[in-house]
């Protein structure tokens, strides 16, 4: 009798060891650290080694209190009821690799979508069997890449040029480094705070030479980088002189490249002036310290007017409804240089309020984006037909130009001349106008992004300004929208195109694809 029961207890021994196989030594293996960016899903490998079925085990993953358990799994089941409220609904078992198979093959990694600062840190993966148990430390990196650096420059009475850099929105705490053309510069103060979320601030300054190049990193421990490069191009300041030019820059950049950028420039123009030289004290920079802060691009949309093209009898454009181009003219005293002599103003012009509008810098993806144009805005009665002319902000002209023979940079129209990099062309412009803030945007419309923004003080109306620059296949096009789309601070009846839609359509006048075009 007693050798019968030994045979059925053996059996009922080799049967549980075929459908739960266990190891007498439960060994458990993780991965660590592990990083994540806020926000996205993670995954904490762990896995038995060797590997072998856990699905009749009790596994729980847990952090600085083991009855308040991340997961708890048994009996085959997800058990909640002691689980920290925080990770509910956020929590459940992955896959260590693409190859795993899951449970059944020993892997109990735990798969955490929707990361928050406060995941950050230290996990224990704890798994229980008849036979013993083990468990191993997991560490969850979460990581946020800020805002690209502003850089702002000040000018001292010594001709030196204070300039700082912050930057927001960073997780963990980043390093900020300064350099000169690859070499190393130290700051006179390097400041972090911290905001309600967690995120981390940072703002650091230093003095240069009136004349130089300086690039702000802003780098995270896992070497995700944003950079901003300034190129200063002061003319030095004769003795006694008074005053100082505040501006600042906002690049755009990712990875350590420098994208678009906004530059800040305060003016106060009263009446336009062709001579520079008559120039009062009125039309002096008004100075401020305080930067303009970008207003988002859904808020500028929501204020859209259509704007028409003037009428002019310039034989250096052509013009056709919404578009234009320049014409081709050999042997004219500027050569390629672009001037106020291929330049148009646009109605209605403002005295108040807020005005966006838009414009497309290619027809068709069968030609290039347009290389050379300007886009803002002027308080110019009439244009100067003067290739000698150079227009800025001093003279009541505040825009934004692209150049073919500046392939990586854009420039505002101010003094002294500021140029800042970008990584591609737009397709789209839109032009925001907040005159009671005097402040004027410029918005990649198809990223939706912020390209730049200048201020100013306006006194007098002011009018859309625009020119096609000199050699590109591609017209340009204001946009227009139907009627009901448009805010009720538009100053002037809407226009549709000619499918009213606002998309481009080839014209018979304005080329598309090459086409040669004739004036209206």
């Amino acid at each position: 009798m007693d050798q019968q029961l030994r045979y059925v207890w053996l059996i009922l021994l080799w049967t549980q060891c075929e459908t739960a196989p266990v190891s007498h030594s439960l060994v458990v293996s993780v991965q660590s650290p592990n990083l994540v960016r806020l926000g996205l899903s993670a995954t904490l490998p762990c896995w038995l080694n060797p590997p072998q079925n856990a699905e009749d085990l009790e596994v729980r993953w847990y952090r600085d209190n083991y009855d308040t358990p991340v997961l708890l799994y048994k009996a085959k089941a997800f058990d909640d009821t002691l689980q920290d409220a925080s990770y509910a609904g956020r929590v459940s078992f992955g896959l260590k690799d693409a190859t795993s198979g899951g449970l059944k093959t020993g892997d109990v990694s735990l798969k955490l979508v929707n990361t928050t600062i406060q995941d950050a840190g230290q996990y224990t993966c704890y798994v229980t069997s008849l036979q013993g148990y083990d468990s191993s430390p997991v560490t969850l990196e979460v990581t946020e890449t800020g805002r690209s650096p502003v850089l702002s420059a000040v000018r001292t009475e010594d001709n030196m040029v204070n300039v700082s850099c912050e930057s927001e929105g960073w997780y963990p705490q980043p390093d900020l480094r300064w350099s000169n053309q690859h070499k190393e510069l130290k700051p006179k103060s390097l400041l972090f705070n911290k905001d309600s979320s967690g995120l981390v601030s940072v703002h650091s300054w230093l003095l240069v030479p009136s004349s130089s190049k300086v690039s702000c990193s802003v780098v995270l421990p896992n070497k995700d980088t944003k950079e901003a490069t300034l190129l200063l191009d002061f003319p030095p300041q004769p003795v006694g002189t008074a005053g100082w030019v505040a501006f600042a820059i906002v690049l755009i950049a990712a990875l350590a490249l420098a994208a678009l950028g906004v530059m800040y420039y305060k003016k106060k123009v009263e009446t336009f002036k062709q001579n520079r030289d008559e120039c009062d004290a009125e039309c002096k920079p008004l100075l401020t310290k305080e930067p303009v802060e970008p207003t988002a691009f859904s808020l500028a949309n929501k204020n859209y007017v259509n704007v028409k093209l003037e009428d002019t009898d310039t034989p250096f454009l052509k013009i056709r409804n919404n578009k234009l181009r320049d014409t081709t003219y050999n042997n004219v005293p500027e050569g390629p240089r672009v001037t106020c002599r291929t330049a148009v103003k646009g109605s209605p012009g403002f005295t108040s309020g807020q005005h966006y509008w838009e414009v497309s810098l290619r027809y068709s993806d069968r030609v290039d984006v347009k290389q050379s144009w300007w886009l803002g805005v002027t308080a110019a009665r009439e244009i100067p037909n003067d290739y000698n002319f150079t227009p800025n902000t001093s003279d009541g002209f505040w825009f934004l130009s692209s150049s073919p023979d500046r392939a990586d940079s854009f420039q505002f129209s101010t003094e002294p001349k500021v140029f800042f990099a970008f990584t591609e062309r737009p397709s789209k412009v839109g032009v925001y106008l907040d005159y009671d803030k005097g402040e004027i945007y410029f918005y990649d419309v198809v990223e939706k992004s912020l390209i730049g923004s200048l201020a100013a003080t306006f006194t007098g109306e002011v009018f859309p300004f625009f020119n096609p620059g000199r050699g590109d296949t591609s017209p340009m096009e204001i946009l227009h929208r139907e009627e009901q789309n448009q805010s009720s601070n538009n100053a002037g009846p809407p226009e549709k195109t000619s499918d009213g839609t606002g998309q481009n359509q080839c014209s018979e006048n304005v080329g598309c694809g090459g086409e040669t075009a004739e004036a209206s």
